[in-house]
């Protein structure tokens, strides 16, 4: 069994900047469209998208994190959540 590396919103959040994805932003009481990094935990990152298109953005982000060496995993949080990306390091 393999244990995953530790890993940082900050790197994650670094790549998708690299890669042109524009990050949301709290703004009069809700979310302007983008991309949200948070950690969640010393060896998991999560990625949200806020906005139109979550499914696609979502899919979009994930080839490009997995080309990078990441590993992704989409998952939804309870029924009917939001869907969120949980991202690791072998």
């Amino acid at each position: 069994m393999t244990v995953a590396q530790r890993i940082k919103a900050a790197a994650v959040e670094g790549f998708l900047r690299d890669q042109g994805h524009e990050f949301s932003e709290f703004e009069g009481g809700d979310w302007v469209p983008g991309v949200r990094v948070a950690q969640a935990g010393r060896r998991q990152v999560n990625v949200f998208w806020d906005g139109p298109g979550e499914a696609d953005q979502l899919n979009t982000i994930t080839n490009e994190l997995r080309e990078a060496g990441y590993h992704v995993a989409g998952t939804q949080q309870d029924p009917g959540g939001r869907r969120r990306l949980e991202v690791t390091l072998p």
